[in-house]
């Protein structure tokens, strides 16, 4: 478990807890903490972008009551290090031990408890993450998303602790290519998908799909092109409105949204490369086909939470 993130991470240490907070806010997942009203409890966070996932390592040093909503587009994944954490869901209370893990769904409500020296390891993954593992596999995902059971046992889960080390170590390390943590968020989405139980069903489509194969994998090789719903529909060999359906079927999203969300997704490899040759956040920006630069930062902000030019300072510091 030592391998989950080492000093090269470390954001704040002995720190206020709010402050702690308010940075998870940005980064990790939407909650509210609730203190102890004696005591002043010291926080510490250790914390990584790696690809399509935020890697944290996280104890607030006191009894503190974790609750939100729902975390609504993301899921998050909580190995407890030490201590104990009070889960509250479904009509249940469990207390996680050292060693167990908690997938919180993205409908779910969070409600928890750390106990004084309660330590997580948390990985935050978009929902599209296991959607496009679950298209790149075959398997069929419910239409109404993909729900995983709450409770696991990480030494139940074969070489699961291996991987978040490889990962851990992949993130820290000072070449650290973006194919590379691509790569590995994939491998992660789809282990969990094999490991963890969930309700998808893992028997391949009844008809194989290389039609959808090959127009992703055009998308992907012409992503600094102003790729056309026409050019894509010519290419499948189907109407538009065939197009349209066969996206949703596979990703529940529209071809031009999972063009846009792709074009972003390299931007942001590229911001985050520390090879790459990156002047500024504009000239990265039009190569790929944004030409407005105002709306590219919003939707770049609300994919991955941050500026772009945040993403690039975090690279330069």
């Amino acid at each position: 478990m030592n391998r989950l993130l080492n000093e090269k991470s470390r954001l704040f240490a002995n720190a206020d807890p709010y402050a702690v907070s308010d940075y998870v806010n940005q980064h990790v997942g939407s909650h509210c903490i609730r203190l102890p009203k004696s005591g002043r409890p010291a926080a510490s966070l250790s914390h990584r972008s790696f690809g399509s996932l935020d890697l944290c390592r996280i104890s607030y040093g006191g009894s503190v009551r974790v609750t939100s909503p729902a975390l609504e587009t993301i899921y998050h994944l909580q190995v407890l290090l030490q201590g104990h954490c009070l889960w509250r869901g479904h009509g249940q209370e469990h207390y996680f031990t050292p060693g167990e893990l908690l997938l919180i769904n993205p409908d779910d409500p969070v409600d928890l408890t750390y106990s004084d020296d309660c330590e997580k390891f948390i990985v935050k993954l978009p929902a599209r993450l296991i959607e496009r593992a679950c298209s790149d596999n075959h398997w069929q995902s419910p239409s109404d998303g993909v729900r995983f059971a709450s409770r696991h046992q990480l030494q139940q889960l074969d070489g699961f602790a291996s991987l978040l080390g490889l990962v851990c170590d992949e993130a820290e390390s000072e070449q650290s290519l973006p194919l590379v943590q691509e790569h590995y968020t994939r491998i992660i989405a789809t282990k969990l998908l094999g490991l963890l139980s969930n309700n998808v069903s893992r028997q391949e489509l009844a008809e194989s799909s290389p039609s959808f194969e090959r127009l992703v994998q055009f998308i992907d090789d012409n992503l600094k092109q102003d790729i056309s719903l026409e050019q894509l529909a010519q290419l499948a060999h189907m109407s538009p409105r065939s197009l349209y359906a066969l996206f949703d079927k596979h990703l529940g999203t529209t071809p031009k949204h999972y063009i846009r969300q792709r074009k972003l997704e390299r931007v942001r490899a590229c911001l985050s490369d520390p090879v790459a040759r990156v002047r500024n956040v504009t000239e990265v920006a039009l190569d790929y086909g944004f030409l407005h630069l105002g709306r590219f930062s919003e939707s770049y902000r609300s994919a991955f939470g941050e500026l772009p030019s945040d993403t690039l300072r975090r690279r330069e510091s």
